[in-house]
């Protein structure tokens, strides 16, 4: 229910006509925003779970990142059905002349396969070393969309560096070696435990 307050939030403000002087950029903005900060909350419930020891929070990941495509999926809905009218020339233009659009495009396209493959059958069928392999591309699914934002907006970059920024991090926390194996590590005496 929490992960669609933002939508219904939005679908409400639409009805009663409370999106500001551009609508059509209204929607695309927060669409394309709840879509980032939903890939980040997915990418951050690992170092979460790893730091806090919730190891129940693991469960809440694969929907969080089913939200954060759903809300790809509207933010695209903007761009093709209200800015571009379902042109396929006009889609096919913006893509190539715009760069940001280019980049939140691939960014999307990253995301369809992890979507695609969120079920339990498909982590049977692909094996768990193929599939987190394969799930690795949500990083640079994340990369791409904060790139994609700090190219669209005109002027005030501070959101879209914050947001490079807790990416980074969330980054960086899976290069640190898990805490609990380091230490069993060091009381077995085993190399590389500190």
């Amino acid at each position: 229910m929490l992960l669609l307050a933002p939508a219904a939030w939005l679908a409400y403000r639409t009805v009663s006509g409370d999106l500001g002087a551009d609508p059509v950029e209204t929607l695309s903005q927060e669409t394309g925003r709840w879509t980032l900060r939903l890939l980040l909350v997915t990418l951050a419930i690992t170092p979460v779970r790893r730091l806090l020891g919730w190891k129940r929070l693991i469960r809440y990941r694969r929907m969080a990142g089913l939200f954060a495509f759903a809300y790809g999926c509207l933010h695209l809905s903007c761009f093709v059905a209200l800015d571009q009218f379902f042109d396929p020339a006009g889609i096919a233009h913006e893509i190539a002349e715009r760069r940001w659009i280019t980049i939140g495009m691939a960014s999307w396209l990253l995301l369809v396969p992890l979507a695609a493959t969120s079920t339990d059958a498909a982590v049977r069928r692909l094996g768990g070393k193929r599939w987190r392999r394969l799930h690795r591309l949500v990083y640079a699914a994340a990369a791409g969309g904060v790139l994609h934002y700090y190219l669209a907006v005109k002027a005030d970059t501070r959101l879209p560096l914050l947001y490079a920024a807790v990416l980074a991090v969330l980054l960086a926390a899976r290069l640190v070696p898990r805490w609990g194996n380091g230490r069993r590590a060091a009381r077995a005496g085993a190399p590389g435990g500190s």
